[in-house]
């Protein structure tokens, strides 16, 4: 879904920008004040996509450049989660296209933990989804679910979990799970003690779900969502699961049918197997104020507020599907890597992460 159709429309018409005057004043304040002033701070407050100094330097350098030694020939990033941010680590003489490690590191405190090799991958099998599971409300404990697939392409048949709190891999078939599922990409997101990611139903092409396992890997189940040509995201906002998806067929409150639209939906009941909608806007009227095609990007922590990457991977804007505002927040240098996906990253202050290595 990554690499899905592109909404948009043509017009010569561009978003509002911040004003400098923020940044400016920030710029005077040095790295270790920020720190400083943001470990006094409610943890929520300390939502990154960017810089908040006015340098361009950001107070938590989310390269992690304590993990570029001479062990790895590449650090790829995964997922993050509450804090914590998984990384796979590429050695540089790579025996087979599975010959890497797990790394789960806390960039504000600058500890880390590599992971021990997980159990190899049967003949038949392809592993190719991994995130991260992380609530420090509830242990300071975190697992790594690796799933499996048949061969590339097909469907999930099970999962590798590993445990911070017994430091050892464990593999959980998904046989318990009724309908076969199809990862459409490698975005999963944890909450209420579930993983959530979104796939499809084999044998219906048409017939979108959400795929759920517990960290035991004993619960399996799926929910229906809604899906059509464009793109789509889950994430966690305001402490529920959102799911964000821009299409050629939407409804808006009125149940009205729009004729392409982005959809905002939540679960708030992780007990339950339906979503609600709570947003919709009309594509046409959106990329009027826009003037380029975008396509969903991620969904902001703490209010109704959808991220937006421009089809040339240089621009990130967010839209307040709310208050239907739209913000030019992030403007990418040119000819640098352009990420496929953004993960939304709250820094985590406390200690939690056991027999890490670092400082």
């Amino acid at each position: 879904m990554e690499e899905a159709e592109i909404l948009g429309t043509n017009t010569n018409s561009r978003p509002e920008t911040h004003p400098g005057a923020t940044a400016e004043a920030a710029g005077l304040l040095s790295d270790d004040l920020i720190l400083e002033i943001l470990s006094r701070l409610p943890v929520r407050i300390g939502h990154h996509f960017a810089s908040v100094s006015g340098d361009g330097a950001a107070p938590f350098d989310l390269s992690i450049p304590y993990l570029h030694n001479n062990k790895y020939g590449g650090i790829t990033q995964l997922d993050a989660c509450n804090g914590l941010l998984l990384y796979c680590g590429f050695k540089k003489k790579m025996e087979s296209w599975d010959d890497f490690r797990f790394l789960v590191c806390n960039p504000a405190t600058g500890r880390w933990v590599e992971l021990p090799p997980r159990p190899p991958v049967p003949a038949n099998r392809y592993c190719c989804t991994t995130g991260l599971a992380f609530d420090p409300t509830v242990s300071s404990h975190f697992y790594v679910l690796h799933f499996e697939q048949a061969v590339p392409g097909t469907y999930i048949t099970g999962v590798n979990i590993y445990s911070s709190q017994t430091g050892a891999w464990s593999f959980r078939s998904g046989s318990r799970m009724v309908e076969k599922v199809v990862p459409l990409n490698s975005k999963c997101v944890f909450i209420g003690g579930m993983m959530y990611l979104i796939g499809n139903l084999t044998g219906f092409n048409n017939k979108y779900v959400l795929m759920v396992v517990d960290t035991e890997g004993e619960v399996w189940k799926t929910i229906p969502v809604p899906y059509g040509r464009g793109s789509a995201t889950i994430g966690v906002s305001q402490g529920c699961l959102h799911y964000v998806v821009a299409s050629t067929l939407s409804v808006n409150d009125s149940n009205e049918l729009l004729a392409s639209g982005i959809t905002l939906w939540c679960l708030k009941d992780h007990d339950s197997k339906e979503l609600v909608l709570k947003r919709s806007a009309n594509i046409n009227e959106l990329m009027g104020m826009i003037g380029e095609k975008y396509r969903v990007a991620a969904i902001h922590p703490d209010c109704d507020t959808v991220f937006l990457m421009s089809s040339g991977g240089d621009t990130l804007v967010a839209y307040d599907m709310q208050h239907q505002k739209l913000h030019c927040i992030l403007n990418l240098e040119k000819g640098i890597t352009k990420p496929k996906r953004f993960l939304p990253y709250v820094p985590l202050f406390s200690e939690s992460l056991p027999d890490a290595d670092g400082q």
